[in-house]
């Protein structure tokens, strides 16, 4: 069936692309793109959207504001809440430049975003990360010819001091495993669960027999995961389940 007049089209590009379709409005008189997608039935139904809800955008004044506002309707809300919760909060260190146009706004003042936050390595990757959306997505609106965010840098990842435990003091923990804490450290080491996560863990949810438990933290594809544990743990286990009816505290086995 063929599209209405000046309802837009979706053509593919040429050459190996990741996203090789590309979905141009119609409504004026050179169509400009509107996004990109993997296959024909996405950019028919991204061309849909459009269509329904039109972009009103003019790409000489749209505000670096009005992007980030278009952009959190219709990019943000395909990633995970962690993601778009960290990139909400970068914009704070960038409102300051929401009142100009986007396609004046220069490498020097994003970067200046990113050394003026007065945050570590963290924010400052989530500052970056968030210029680079945006420069991509202004690229999709032909808002900007070119990403100034690629000329970005924040602070790195700062080794690491931790040590890993030895054979013999992991050892000395099971020598020890009556002592305060000590199960808790084991139960840390063999199944790498972080404290919220061994907190979290039901009885119901351990199987003595199959020698397996079900938990973790909620992510956004897995809510929980099946983890085997050690035959040397069933003790452990065992003293917490005769002692308690609902939760988990390893660190109650061998003491009162």
């Amino acid at each position: 069936m063929k599209n209405p007049n000046r309802y837009g089209s979706v053509t593919r590009l040429s050459g190996n692309r990741r996203k090789p379709w590309v979905v141009r409005e119609g409504k004026s008189g050179q169509q400009k793109p509107i996004g990109y997608t993997a296959t024909r039935e996405d950019g028919l139904i991204l061309l849909a959207k459009f269509n329904a809800t039109p972009w009103d955008i003019e790409a000489d004044k749209i505000t670096l504001d009005e992007l980030y506002k278009l952009w959190l309707d219709k990019r943000a809300c395909k990633l995970g809440e962690a993601n778009r919760a960290s990139l909400k909060s970068a914009y704070n260190h960038c409102a300051k430049l929401g009142g100009l146009k986007y396609n004046q706004i220069k490498s020097y003042q994003m970067q200046d975003c990113i050394d003026g936050c007065g945050k570590g390595y963290s924010t400052q990757g989530a500052i970056k990360n968030l210029w680079g959306h945006l420069d991509r997505f202004a690229m999709e609106l032909d808002i900007i010819q070119k990403q100034c965010s690629d000329l970005l840098t924040s602070a790195p990842i700062p080794e690491t001091t931790k040590q890993i435990f030895t054979d013999d003091e992991v050892q000395r923990l099971w020598d020890n495993q009556a002592l305060e804490w000590a199960d808790s450290v084991l139960f840390f080491l063999y199944t790498g669960f972080r404290i919220s996560e061994m907190i979290g863990l039901k009885t119901a949810n351990i199987d003595l027999n199959a020698g397996t438990m079900i938990g973790g933290v909620k992510r956004r594809r897995v809510k929980t995961a099946l983890f085997p544990f050690i035959q040397r743990f069933k003790p452990l286990f065992n003293a917490v389940l005769n002692s308690r009816k609902a939760g988990i505290s390893l660190s109650t086995t061998g003491r009162s």
